[in-house]
């Protein structure tokens, strides 16, 4: 069974353009667990522009789904993962004044460094996911430096979707092969949507995970969140 995890950031950004607490972030996170969802995202950046790491702190005492935390594996991040101990932490590349993630990790050039990390989060409990592109070389490396899992960026994917979504998908269902091969878990993320996830699911039978936040709130600003997360399992038990 493939997972739905609800990256809940653009909730708290909403949140935060007033100062105040509406919409609840917390109480939010309850309501997608309680429609269905079984896990939740975040990704705590250091300029808390949406997700806090008060927010983080009180997530994981409500939560009774999996926890996700995926960031930068600055000192900080790595503090938080390790006093919060979620479920997973996913390692993106991402600079910390950057809009959103846009690329996989080298992991063959930053090996030395995530192998460290891997270990550190190991010992706290964690299971760790590494962002990669459908990169055969990249995955590899992944297994090599001690991770879990990986998650595949899979914004090419949504792009050529509706061009060719057969020559689209063909590299993520190679990643999908070398995963397996190696022994990683696999998770997807990043621009995936209504439009294009049932095909995505149908074509990586093996996937564990996927993590969507942008698509799904926007979808439910007109379907609601309860029919919005309906709708989202649904492509996921096609």
């Amino acid at each position: 069974m493939t997972r739905l995890s609800v990256n809940i950031n653009k909730v708290a950004t909403l949140r935060n353009a007033r100062g105040e607490n509406n919409p609840d972030v917390i109480k939010f996170a309850r309501h997608c667990e309680s429609c269905g969802a079984q896990g939740i995202t975040v990704h705590p950046r250091p300029d808390e522009r949406h997700i806090r790491r008060s927010d983080v702190y009180e997530l994981k005492d409500v939560l009774t789904t999996e926890f996700n935390i995926e960031g930068y594996p600055s000192e900080d991040f790595l503090a938080l993962v390790e006093q919060v101990r979620p479920a997973q932490v996913t390692l993106v590349p991402d600079k910390p004044d950057q809009l959103t993630s846009n690329a996989g990790w080298d992991v063959v050039s930053n090996a030395e460094l995530l192998s460290s990390i891997c270990e550190r989060m190991h010992a706290a409990g964690v299971r760790v996911s590494i962002f990669v592109d459908p990169v055969a070389e990249q995955i590899v490396a992944a297994k090599g430096v001690g991770a879990d899992r990986v998650e595949l960026y899979t914004k090419a994917y949504a792009d050529n979707y509706s061009v060719d979504r057969e020559s689209a998908v063909a590299p993520y269902i190679e990643a999908s092969r070398v995963a397996a091969e190696v022994g990683l878990g696999l998770n997807a993320g990043h621009d995936l949507s209504l439009e294009n996830l049932s095909y995505f699911h149908k074509e990586l039978p093996l996937l564990d995970e996927v993590s969507i936040g942008h698509a799904l709130i926007s979808d439910a600003l007109y379907l609601g969140i309860d029919e919005t997360i309906r709708r989202y399992l649904g492509c996921l038990a096609d």
